[in-house]
């Protein structure tokens, strides 16, 4: 099982059916990758609902934010892609979004070449 990818396919299953909301089980990581969603703007907003075991994720509507067209799983469950700093580049010439699990926790590949850390690239998304 990877919660990851599960939680990415459910955003884009909810995105393709222009839901409003969709509910997904919480863990720490499931909620920073929320936030980094959420900060550029393909979430709406998030929140833990059901006794903090739930997130309930909002989606964009009207226009407002990111239009999400695609998701790609970089590293996968047994096969890890670690990347240095001065490695990480644009996605879709900038177009698109690298999401990073880092030292300093989960960054945005902007995000990451700034502080300057590396780190494994978990998915990108455009």
């Amino acid at each position: 099982m990877d919660p990851i990818s599960d939680f990415l396919n459910t955003f884009k299953m909810a995105s393709r059916a222009k839901k409003d909301s969709f509910i997904f089980p919480a863990s720490k990581l499931i909620l920073a990758i929320a936030g980094a969603l959420e900060k550029k703007g393909y979430l709406a907003s998030y929140k833990k609902v059901k006794k903090g075991r739930h997130v309930e994720c909002k989606l964009p509507s009207g226009g407002a934010g990111m239009a999400l067209t695609s998701v790609k799983r970089v590293s996968h469950l047994s096969k890890r892609s670690y990347v240095k700093a001065r490695d990480i580049y644009p996605v879709r010439s900038g177009f698109g979004v690298a999401v990073l699990s880092t030292s300093k926790g989960i960054l945005l590949d902007a995000e990451a070449r700034k502080a300057k850390v590396g780190g494994e690239i978990l998915f990108e998304i455009w």
